[in-house]
């Protein structure tokens, strides 16, 4: 069995113009892809090759570096596709409650997303993520993940260049402000946090 390349949950000119069509194209169609590829190739005939994707992750972290990038960004994207919608949708009232006890208030949370993406230095990822009933922001470099570490992760904003350097050029503030400010999906973050576990990615063909 091998990994797929997960579905959009929208049309691939559905989050224009924050992300245009063409940036999916390519995100999507071609770095995603290629991430699946690469770990089909390394699982293929190993006792991986039937595991769940979070499996592969664990098992690869500190042992096998090629195998924990490519599985690890496969799992990235497919979380990060989810957690953006053509608008914004909003959180259940549990995820309001939790965002303003930890961050006063949804205008700062988004603040503190868009401080904390902006301010990362090179590539990788920004959390919201929940542990123990506390919600955080969190941030992962280059290919590393919270798939298989001691957070909830509820959603997350990829702030590599290829995430955005068609549409806003080196500008990651401007990426940040067209994603954080109407496009998130809450409604994903709420079902993330109602159900308690991990998000798993959907299962091998």
């Amino acid at each position: 069995m091998a990994f797929n390349l997960i579905d959009l949950p929208y049309a691939d000119d559905a989050l224009a113009p924050a992300i245009s069509a063409e940036t999916i194209s390519y995100h999507y169609g071609k770095h995603h892809q290629a991430y699946i590829d690469k770990t089909n190739n390394a699982v293929e005939g190993t006792a991986h090759a039937d595991a769940a994707l979070e499996a592969v992750i664990a098992d690869a972290r500190g042992s096998d570096q090629g195998l924990f990038n490519n599985s690890a960004q496969s799992w990235n994207h497919g979380f990060y596709w989810h957690s953006l919608a053509p608008s914004e949708t909003a959180p259940s009232d549990d995820l309001a409650a939790k965002i303003d006890e930890a961050f006063g208030s949804m205008d700062e949370l988004k603040s503190q997303l868009k401080s904390r993406g902006a301010g990362h230095f090179a590539s990788g990822w920004v959390w919201l993520a929940e542990k123990d009933g506390k919600l955080s922001i969190e941030e992962t470099h280059d290919g590393d993940t919270l798939a298989d570490k001691d957070f909830n992760p509820l959603l997350t904003i990829d702030v590599w260049e290829h995430a955005y350097y068609l549409d806003h050029q080196n500008a990651r503030p401007a990426y940040l402000d067209a994603v954080v400010d109407g496009k998130l999906n809450f409604a994903f973050a709420s079902e993330n946090l109602a159900r308690g576990t991990t998000w798993t990615y959907p299962a091998n063909a």
